[in-house]
């Protein structure tokens, strides 16, 4: 690994543990390399219907839209976190009361603009919660 892809690996590491939404969700980042997968460890406080005991949505689109952030600031010569310009999420099934596991793909990154696909998971990766696309605004001082 790169000793600067090992600086912005510590740096996501810090960007992660101090901001507040991402340690009230629990939200961890594991990278081996140039690839990182987001851990949304399970809590009640996530569940948002407790009859069938689902998390609830918004937690889980905060957590890919962290992800996808946390992705883009690991690939890019970014300063600093890119901005959402807009997300489109798709709940395709029930996210159960267990961990949720995320990764992120920039599919194409401007000087201005970054386009990342996101998608969340529980026992099998083939078998996806949510998916996110989004548009992000570049940080260039």
């Amino acid at each position: 690994m790169s000793s600067e892809l090992s600086e912005r690996k510590e740096n996501l590491k810090n960007y992660i543990n101090s901001t507040p939404f991402a340690s009230f969700l629990g939200m961890r980042c594991e990278v081996m390399g140039d690839e990182m997968t987001a851990v949304l460890p399970f809590d009640e406080k996530l569940i948002g219907n407790a009859s069938i005991r689902a998390l609830h949505g918004g937690a889980t689109g905060a957590f890919l839209e962290l992800t996808a952030m946390a992705q883009l600031f690991l690939l890019s010569a970014q300063p600093k976190l890119a901005k959402p310009i807009n997300l489109t999420i798709n709940y395709l099934r029930q996210a159960r009361a267990e961990d949720l596991y995320a990764r992120a793909e920039v599919s194409k990154q401007g000087r201005r603009v970054a386009n990342v696909h996101a998608e969340a998971w529980q026992a099998e990766r083939a078998l996806p919660v949510a998916t996110m696309t989004a548009h992000f605004l570049l940080q260039n001082d």
